[in-house]
C-alpha cells in the first residue's frame, strides 16, 4: 500500500482501516514531504488498492483526532486565492469523486463507518456511501454545500466549517440521501443544510447506531467480529446485490451531481464570487 497524503491505511489480519486525516495533520504532513494530496482521488485510490487485496475482508472508515471530516471554513472558501477555478484541479476532484462511490458501492467487502466526530461535506457523503454506519452520538452530520455552517471549536478558537454561498451537494450528498430518507426529509436536510445529530439520525433509522463516544471501539468491533465470523463469499455477494439499487442510483444521478456542482463554481467565478441571481 502506497503513502498518503491525506489519510492513512493499516491492515490487521483480515481488517483494514483507513483514517482520514484532519486539516492540521495533513498541511502538516505536506510541509514535511512537499507533497500536497488531492482526499477524493485518494479515498479512490485507497479503496481501489483494499478491493484488489484479497487478504482484507472487511474495511473501516474513520477519522482522526476529535473529528470524522471537516470540509473548509467559509474564510477559507471565499478567499481570493480560490479564484480563478484551476480546470485541472477541479477534474482530478471531481473525476476522484465518481471513482470514490463507485469503488466503495462495487468492492465486494463491507465497509463500517465508525464516525469519531463531526462530519461535513465529502465526510458526511463518504459515511452513507459505507455499508454499516455507528457514530458518536454527539456526532454531527451536515451537507454544507446549500449554504450551512458549523462552529466548531479549535485550539481556542472558533472554526466557521462550511460556506454561506449555495453550490449543489455534487460530491455524493444529493445522490445518495434519498436512499437513506423520504424525499420530503433528504430534501430538508439537503436543502437547509443544518446539522442533525447522530442520535437523532439514529432514531429516524438513518444510521445504524449512534453510542456514547467511550463505546465506539466497542461497538464497531463487536460488528467488525460479527462480519468476520459470516462466509467470505456469501457476505461478499450480499453487498453485491443489496447495492444493485445504490449503483443505479450513483449511475443514474452521481454524474448531474458533479455537473451541476461545477457549473456552480464556474458560475461564481465569472461573477467575481459573488451570487447574483438573473432578473
Amino acid at each position: 500500500m502506497k503513502d498518503f497524503a491525506t489519510l492513512d491505511v493499516s491492515i490487521d489480519q483480515q481488517v483494514a482501516t483507513v483514517t482520514l486525516l484532519n486539516h492540521d495533520e495533513v498541511a502538516a504532513r505536506a510541509a514535511s514531504t512537499g507533497v500536497r494530496g488531492n482526499r477524493h482521488r485518494e479515498v479512490a485510490e485507497a479503496f481501489e488498492a483494499l478491493r484488489a487485496d484479497d487478504d482484507v475482508r472487511v474495511v473501516v472508515l474513520t477519522g482522526s483526532g476529535k473529528h470524522f471530516v471537516l470540509t473548509a471554513t467559509n474564510e477559507e472558501y471565499t478567499a481570493p486565492s480560490r479564484l480563478p477555478i484551476d480546470s485541472s484541479d477541479q477534474w482530478r476532484t471531481f473525476s476522484s469523486i465518481v471513482r470514490c462511490h463507485q469503488v466503495m458501492t462495487e468492492m465486494e467487502k463491507p465497509i463500517v463507518a465508525k464516525v469519531n466526530g463531526h462530519a461535513v461535506g465529502f465526510g458526511q457523503s463518504l459515511v452513507f456511501a459505507s455499508d454499516l454506519i455507528v457514530a458518536s452520538e454527539d456526532a454531527l452530520f451536515i451537507d454544507h454545500h446549500l449554504g450551512g455552517i458549523l462552529p466548531v471549536m479549535e485550539n481556542g478558537r472558533e472554526k466557521r466549517i462550511g460556506h454561506e454561498f449555495s453550490s449543489v451537494p455534487g460530491d455524493g450528498g444529493a445522490a445518495l440521501l434519498p436512499l437513506y430518507m423520504s424525499p420530503a426529509k433528504a430534501k430538508e436536510y439537503l436543502m437547509l443544510a443544518e446539522p442533525h445529530s447522530a442520535r437523532e439520525l439514529a432514531e429516524q433509522g438513518v444510521i445504524n447506531y449512534a453510542v456514547p463516544a467511550d463505546q465506539l471501539d466497542k461497538k464497531v468491533d463487536e460488528i467488525v467480529q460479527k462480519l468476520l465470523r459470516r462466509g467470505a463469499y456469501p457476505l461478499a455477494w450480499t453487498k453485491r446485490i443489496v447495492n444493485r439499487r445504490v449503483a443505479d442510483q450513483l449511475n443514474r444521478t452521481l454524474d448531474a451531481g458533479v455537473a451541476y456542482e461545477m457549473v456552480g463554481f464556474l458560475y461564481r467565478e465569472k461573477q467575481g464570487g459573488e451570487e447574483k441571481l438573473p432578473l
